[in-house]
């Protein structure tokens, strides 16, 4: 969730461009299956995520898969309706006031838009504006905006609403984004085609926070409800009555799109209670593409009509520490539970998916070092760390967890803390209950959570909380973590003009914040995309924060 979410890498360090723009990230999908006849269905598959800013929410997480001969030759059914299976589905469709990576997958890109966006390989690209510039000192950022953009309502888009946008998100803190504005000092028009956006002083991410939330453009005339429709600008509509809470969600595609239209008619997003119940949809062929378990998408090797892609996201797992709750608030005992945790058996459990990272910042984000030689599985050096902090007679907590991670890791981190003397009740809840016990009250004293937005580091560096209010209130994100080196790191990286030296100060910090220990990271996350082998253009890479459809296409049945 923008501001509002909790948050996500994938390969080696590559730093940002001096732009703000991601850099080559490197994202790999390794594909096995070939050529398929069914129809042209697609089923997103779902991963639990939470977006910069402090908010959580379920995305998909799916590579795309190379055009075969057909689609190399054009030969596309643009009739063709597509289908995306999901898990988590939106409390309601309100961006600017609702927090949740479900609603950043489906409406940003699709429906909404903002000046600049996230391009498939990570780097950003101009939108609504056509074309941008920054400033030598790093302070102004100038937008053209497109010419003959119009709403989904026949409003045309005007200087006028993106100014009204904009500045909503830098004066209102309870809107989604509101915190990404702190260091904005003006927003302004220069003539009827340009924005101007000046800072108070240079920050690093700040171009790439307009590809989120903070930058959506939406009609300041429009008098749709936002909780139930989305008037936007982009390639898809969505109006009321084409939500079906509890089952679905149908885009369609704008037909009066100012950009290049969509590859297909409509994109359906059916929702699934588990993991389980879309495995068994998409065995029986009511979804065509999903993330099923590691063993249930090994099962379609081998198939033509399938593929099996290995996508690396940007996703994290983290068993957050809330540092302010009893014996947590030692260092110690969050060190020992680390040493205390067999990471790599995880992994093994989980397939050998996934790349051990050892610390806050996955591979894809800049300031990423390896860091799990810090801490190594090492029950003894747990027990010896328990008994410093006082709890060599054991110690009790409880792990708060959404039910739909399954049982895998509250097994292994039960049996692995009872080795050192820690009793661990697990708490299975709904994801409703998690994020207001967890995520919005800190209510807790270790979770699970993958998150999954890109370049959130801030989570630990106090730029902002579990929400608008709290982080007025000088509140911190639910770990509860503070460190005033950590936090002034961190806003030497933002006021940084070129991306080593950002690179280098996030590396610092988060180096420091690996060693208080907060969390623990179990890994930056891999999933398994199947996906009937006839589709074409599904999006690449951050699929756990982003679900861009327009450029999917069918290819026609042989």
């Amino acid at each position: 969730m923008t501001e509002q979410n909790p948050s996500p890498g994938g390969d080696t360090h590559t730093p940002a461009a001096s732009d703000g723009s991601a850099g080559a990230a490197g994202l790999t999908a390794k594909k096995s299956g070939g050529r398929g006849r069914r129809n042209a269905i697609i089923a997103g598959a779902t991963a639990v995520v939470l977006l910069g800013g402090g908010g959580v929410a379920w995305a998909a997480v799916a590579n795309s898969a190379p055009a075969d001969d057909t689609a190399a030759a054009g030969e596309f059914d643009t009739d063709a309706e597509i289908t995306v299976g999901q898990i988590l589905e939106p409390d309601n469709l309100d961006i600017r006031a609702t927090s949740g990576v479900a609603l950043d997958q489906i409406l940003i890109d699709n429906v909404y838009e903002g000046l600049v966006s996230r391009g498939a390989n990570g780097a950003i690209e101009p939108k609504l504006a056509t074309d941008y510039s920054i400033s030598d000192d790093g302070l102004t950022y100038s937008f053209e905006l497109a010419d003959d953009v119009v709403f989904h309502n026949g409003d045309p888009l005007t200087v006028d609403d993106v100014l009204w946008s904009l500045n909503t998100v830098k004066d209102d803190e309870t809107i989604q984004g509101h915190s990404a504005f702190a260091n904005v000092q003006d927003v302004s028009a220069d003539g009827d085609s340009t924005i101007e956006i000046t800072l108070a002083q240079p920050n690093a991410d700040f171009l790439w926070s307009l590809t989120g939330r903070a930058g959506l453009v939406l009609d300041e005339d429009a008098d749709n409800d936002l909780s139930v429709s989305a008037v936007g600008t982009g390639p898809f509509v969505l109006n009321e009555g084409d939500w079906v809470q509890g089952d679905s969600i149908t885009l369609t595609r704008n037909d009066d799109y100012w950009g290049d239209a969509a590859g297909v008619a409509a994109v359906t997003v059916t929702y699934y209670s588990d993991a389980n119940a879309l495995a068994n949809a998409l065995k029986a062929g009511e979804i065509q593409a999903g993330a099923p378990s590691a063993a249930d998408a090994r099962s379609y090797e081998g198939d033509d009509d399938w593929e099996v892609i290995e996508s690396t996201s940007s996703a994290t797992g983290t068993i957050a520490f809330n540092s302010a709750n009893g014996p947590l608030q030692d260092v110690r005992v969050r060190q020992a539970l680390r040493y205390g945790f067999d990471k790599e058996a995880l992994r093994t459990a989980s397939d050998g998916l996934g790349q051990l990272i050892g610390g806050p910042i996955p591979p894809a984000d800049p300031g990423y070092e390896d860091l799990t030689d810090l801490f190594p599985y090492d029950p003894d050096k747990a027990k010896e760390l328990l008994a410093e902090a006082g709890y060599g007679d054991g110690l009790e907590l409880t792990l708060t967890i959404p039910a739909f991670y399954g049982a895998t890791l509250p097994d292994l981190l039960t049996s692995q803390y009872a080795e050192i003397g820690v009793t661990l009740k697990v708490d299975s809840v709904e994801f409703p209950v998690w994020l207001e016990k967890v995520h919005t009250n800190a209510d807790y004293d270790l979770s699970y959570v993958l998150h999954a937005e890109a370049r959130d580091f801030y989570n630990f560096a106090g730029r902002l909380s579990t929400s608008p209010e709290l982080a007025a209130e000088g509140k911190r994100y639910y770990f509860n973590y503070e460190n005033p080196e950590v936090d002034e790191l961190y806003a030497e990286s933002q006021r940084a003009t070129d991306a080593e030296t950002q690179a280098d100060l996030l590396a610092q910090a988060a180096r420091i914040v690996a060693e208080d220990s907060p969390a623990d990271w179990t890994s930056a996350s891999t999933s398994l995309l199947v996906l009937d082998s006839r589709i074409d253009g599904f999006p690449t890479n951050d699929l756990s924060a982003r679900l861009n459809v327009t450029d999917v296409k069918v290819a026609v049945a042989d």
